[in-house]
């Protein structure tokens, strides 16, 4: 049996292929546009000097600061989690932990006052 050409077109067409193309394409087309528009030169003011360039360049070198700030910052955070975790206890060892109190608590009555 042979296939029409309209049944090989169905069973080859891919449509998220050509949506995620379309969508690569007009992201594309923005990076250029964002590029193009932004090529003015800008005034950086450092502490120590001062520094001209394209304002692409400090766009792009603020977004990276930025990037890797909050990348170490949640680095950070998740160590200090870590840290403190493990010194917490589990609430099963503080029920054991409560059960022994308690137990000890259950076999010393207290003193009797003197008469």
């Amino acid at each position: 049996m042979e296939e029409s050409p309209r049944d090989e077109f169905d069973r080859s067409w891919q449509p998220r292929l050509w949506l995620t193309l379309g969508l690569l394409i007009l992201i594309g087309a923005y990076l250029i546009a964002f590029v193009v528009g932004n090529d003015e030169e800008a005034s950086v003011d450092f502490v120590f000097g001062e520094a001209r360039t394209s304002l692409i360049w400090v766009i792009l070198l603020s977004l990276l600061a930025g990037l890797l700030g909050g990348v170490l910052l949640s680095q950070l955070h998740r160590r200090r989690q870590r840290r403190n975790e493990a010194r917490m206890e589990t609430p099963s060892s503080m029920s054991e932990g409560d059960s022994k109190l308690n137990a000890s608590r259950a076999e010393d009555p207290p003193p009797s006052p003197p008469a």
